[in-house]
């Protein structure tokens, strides 16, 4: 007979500082875990105050109710007779440390803060936690009084030991430790840890999650071992999707994963599991040399043991078999991702909806169809009978209890809490409006269509009245500085337009609140600053501001089928355009005429630019190698150099960003990601000398070569 264990882990949607609602969901993962058998469960990092509290990290206050709220735990009916894996942080000798809690039956075990921190990109653990230095080392920690009236003990340990049960033996790596070069699951195998947990505050970026996968089956491949992977899911506060997909991996293999994307709060991920195959994957001799010489970890010894003569003595229970890792399409992660971040955003605000300027383009037709998407969500989760959600949408749409009211119709709910706008001008098309009329019917928003052509001209007037001037547009005969002037009063407008009818319009309509205006500037546009500061980009929240247009492309090419919305093909062959200057016979506005480049060219710099860190004369030199099939030296200098000089000059529209949901690694988002000066000296004399020289000297190659 094996020795059989059922363990579990979890993903919780989370919310900074929400310690109510954090310790309801965390309680209510530990009770579908122990109601599945399990006796081990582990939970996401920081589960207990959320991960996303940032700077109040640095309070005194969020040590002290992460405390009380562990407290509730451990006087917990849920929590007896179960080993626990939870998330808080811990201040020890007046140093903050992010840590884990290992808990039993009323006891802590042990303490373990995080040891190498994530410090790049959207992470700044550094400014909030130190990483503990000591490694294989523990201190006695004092335990607060109200904890030692729980407990009975007045110290515990702190630091990097492992926690030895009659059967088996566990240790703890926390999310960026998995990442490191030198991961701690190498030493605690060759130590004897059978099981490594892993508490993740993980987010949602593009075609990343096979990295994240194919490391923790890597962890386990070489070593063998049990995993467990946990993971915070959903927006807890800021810009960020954590994307959940909790998994447990058995010897390199997967044997149970949970959803990537979910509106629901909690999700527990089980597995039963039979210690003999750990013990036999080891037995290699290699790695018993190795094994044999490697430093010990201090074991902390609990008294229990998570093998279960019941699951031994049954021949019925079987371990749980290997299954094949799911991983969705891009196009999918697009129409899921920003549709929970949405719902997410909008329950929690307790706004009453959604507002979107539709300007008959793919931009806000695929910020329109991801809100499609979410209401689709709902209806499901609804249907499935989620408490949560369904009081959410009753909440939202300003339903009481009584009413018995469901969504059971992704459109009806749309009419209830999406509202969208066609704002036109003189210069506006009648496709466009058109297409956004066609596109709001489908999804069964609540459309308005408007001419703002009065406003657009007494703004134009009052100019006229203070200055005695009056601009015209180029194809009026007007200079290019008052061509794009008169094209950011129409846009800066719509900005104004669309707040006031955010506000009112649940008012007209003769229901409470008001709505979230909702952007829909994409990644590139971002990028190459072709937008108009304070134009319809500034709004509230922005689920496609980290998409890339050539993602948002294929994303609406895939909804068109799945979501059964035929109008969206239209979308897919219409030219992009501002559509804020006069149409004529001989010119018709188009944004990569208007920008000197493609989407498809923007989005390979933005790469080079932030992922692969080049400058200007690095990715000259890039591109000529990458595009020398269908540019010339000169042709890609010159684009090379447009690009940094418009990219330089707009950089300071990136400070008045509206918060986006990321997506891309590339992203120059400005608040925490792509940390970047915003007064550049735009001519950028120096690097682009340089490129001008290499050009002449590879030109004269060329030259020569074919002589």
């Amino acid at each position: 007979m094996g020795h059989l264990i059922t363990v579990a882990t979890c993903s919780l949607n989370q919310w900074a500082l929400d310690f109510k609602g954090n310790l309801a969901r965390t309680l209510e993962s530990i009770r579908i875990a122990k109601e599945r058998g399990a006796t081990l469960r582990i939970g996401p990092e920081l589960e207990i105050t959320g991960y996303g509290c940032a700077d109040h990290f640095l309070e005194g206050d969020t040590y002290l109710h992460s405390w009380e709220v562990l407290g509730q735990i451990l006087t917990s009916k849920e929590a007896e007779g179960m080993l626990l894996d939870v998330g808080m942080p811990v201040m020890h000798k007046n140093v903050k440390y992010n840590c884990r809690i290992i808990i039993q039956d009323n006891k802590i075990l042990l303490i373990r803060p995080k040891m190498f921190m994530a410090n790049d990109g959207n992470y700044r653990e550094l400014r909030w936690f130190t990483p503990w230095a000591k490694h294989r080392a523990t201190e006695e920690y004092y335990l607060p009084r109200m904890i030692q009236k729980i407990t009975g003990q007045v110290t515990v340990p702190i630091g990097d030991a492992v926690i030895s049960t009659h059967d088996t033996c566990i240790g703890v790596e926390m999310c960026e430790e998995l990442f490191t070069p030198n991961s701690p699951h190498i030493a605690l195998s060759l130590d004897g840890v059978e099981i490594i947990t892993n508490s993740s505050g993980s987010h949602h970026e593009l075609r990343k999650l096979h990295t994240r996968i194919e490391l923790i089956k890597e962890a386990t491949l070489k070593s063998g071992g049990i995993y467990l992977y946990a993971n915070q899911q959903g927006c807890d506060g800021d810009r960020l999707y954590y994307d959940g997909c909790a998994l447990i991996v058995v010897n390199g293999e997967v044997v149970a994963q949970g959803s990537q994307f979910s509106i629901g709060d909690v999700e527990v991920v089980s597995a039963t599991i039979d210690l003999e195959d750990i013990r036999s994957f080891r037995s290699a001799c290699s790695r018993g040399i190795q094994a044999a010489s490697s430093p010990s970890y201090r074991r902390i010894q609990a008294n229990m043991a998570l093998s279960d003569g019941r699951l031994e003595d049954n021949p019925a229970i079987r371990p749980t078999v290997v299954k094949p890792v799911f991983y969705h399409t891009p196009e999918e992660e697009i129409s899921l991702g920003p549709a929970c971040w949405l719902w997410d955003y909008l329950r929690r605000s307790k706004t009453s909806g959604f507002f979107l300027p539709l300007s008959g383009g793919i931009d806000s037709c695929a910020t329109a169809t991801i809100v499609a998407s979410m209401c689709r969500l709902v209806v499901k989760s609804c249907a499935k009978g989620d408490k949560q959600t369904i009081a959410d949408a009753r909440h939202v749409t300003g339903e009481s209890a009584e009413t018995g009211y469901i969504p059971t119709d992704p459109q009806e709910f749309a009419s209830r809490i999406f509202h969208t706008c066609y704002m036109g001008t003189k210069n506006s098309s009648n496709d466009t409006r058109a297409r956004a009329k066609e596109l709001a019917e489908s999804i069964g928003s609540y459309h308005v269509d408007l001419n703002m052509d009065t406003v657009v001209a007494a703004l134009q007037a009052l100019f006229t009245l203070v200055t005695g001037k009056e601009p015209a547009f180029r194809a009026h005969g007007g200079s290019n500085v008052e061509n794009l002037a008169l094209q950011n009063i129409q846009a800066r407008l719509r900005m104004v337009i669309a707040y006031i009818f955010a506000q009112l319009l649940p008012w007209v309509r003769g229901r409470p609140g008001s709505l979230l205006v909702l952007g829909s500037a994409n990644v590139d546009e971002c990028l190459r600053g072709y937008f108009t500061k304070y134009d319809c980009s500034s709004a509230d929240i922005n689920p496609i501001g980290g998409i890339s247009k050539s993602d948002l492309r294929r994303f609406i090419a895939y909804a068109q089928l799945a979501f059964g919305m035929p109008i969206l093909e239209s979308f897919l062959d219409a030219t992009p355009t501002a559509e804020l200057e006069p149409i004529t016979e001989n010119y018709v506005q188009a944004d990569e005429v208007d920008m000197g480049m493609t989407y498809d060219e923007l989005t390979e710099f933005g790469r080079l630019r932030k992922v692969y860190k080049c400058g200007p004369y690095s990715m000259f030199t890039k591109l000529v190698h990458l595009w020398s099939d269908k540019l010339t030296v000169a042709e890609i200098a010159v684009k090379v150099k447009r690009f940094f000089f418009y990219y330089s000059i707009n950089r300071h529209k990136m400070t008045t960003l509206t918060p986006a949901y990321h997506a891309e690694s590339y992203s120059p988002d400005d608040n925490r990601f792509d940390l970047r000066p915003f007064l550049y000296n735009a001519s950028w004399s120096w690097q682009f000398e340089k490129i001008d020289r290499t050009v002449q000297v590879l030109e004269k190659e060329q030259a020569g070569g074919k002589q």
